[in-house]
């Protein structure tokens, strides 16, 4: 058993270093983008950007009612909602079109903020494969050079042309489809928080630019 192990890790070693220089390229390029992915996971978490509590809490409130558990929740769930109610309340004695424009200010910014290294996702998608390629051709090279007096460049040739070829690929997969479903999900937590703001503004100011419902305690 043990030789077999040796064996297939010598094998997978053999893979990527016969690969040759665009394949170190789409190594480091790989664990970049596997980087980017997990910590976007994290970030893009419900509770990370809307908490359960939070929205139940506006679901609840009523125009009229103080505002004291909506901010001790924002205070205690940390989130992209959060900093933007944060600015909804701190706003609350200002006309309705300017606390409406001040949040939708907030709002793009952490809709950024969610975006943030999904464009590494986009390069990755794109520039994988052309690597690969890149070692495809690389490997043409030592192949035709090799032909007719160099069989042992040959093979290596090949080898490179083929590994990197099936790596540059392996890597724009993933990267795709992370960036894909990253970029759907924050569209819909998006249009989830522009519902609950739009929701907890209309019950702050239910008849015009005063608003009815009382401010925070102090």
């Amino acid at each position: 058993m043990e030789m077999i192990t040796a064996s297939f890790i010598n094998g997978i070693l053999l893979f990527f270093i016969k690969g040759g220089l665009f394949m170190a390229v789409l190594m480091a390029l790989s664990v970049v983008a596997g980087t980017v992915i997990i910590l976007r996971a994290l970030a893009l978490r419900q509770r990370n950007v809307l908490p359960p509590a939070m929205y139940e809490e506006i679901e609840r409130l009523q125009p009229g009612q103080d505002l004291d558990k909506l901010h001790a929740l924002i205070e205690k769930y940390p989130s992209a909602l959060g900093r933007v109610l944060e600015i909804l309340l701190a706003h609350l004695t200002w006309p309705r079109a300017e606390v409406i424009e001040a949040v939708q200010t907030k709002a793009r910014q952490e809709v950024a903020g969610l975006e943030k290294g999904l464009v590494i996702l986009e390069i990755a998608t794109g520039v994988a494969p052309l690597l690969g390629l890149l070692g495809t051709l690389s490997g043409l090279v030592g192949i035709f050079d090799g032909i007719g007096s160099d069989p042992i460049a040959v093979a290596r040739g090949i080898a490179e042309a083929l590994n990197t070829t099936i790596i540059g690929l392996a890597v724009a997969a993933p990267c795709l489809t992370a960036h894909n479903y990253y970029q759907r999900r924050i569209e819909v937590m998006a249009v989830e928080m522009e519902s609950l703001v739009a929701d907890l503004i209309a019950k702050c100011y239910p008849e015009g630019a005063a608003p009815t419902i009382q401010k925070l305690s102090k």
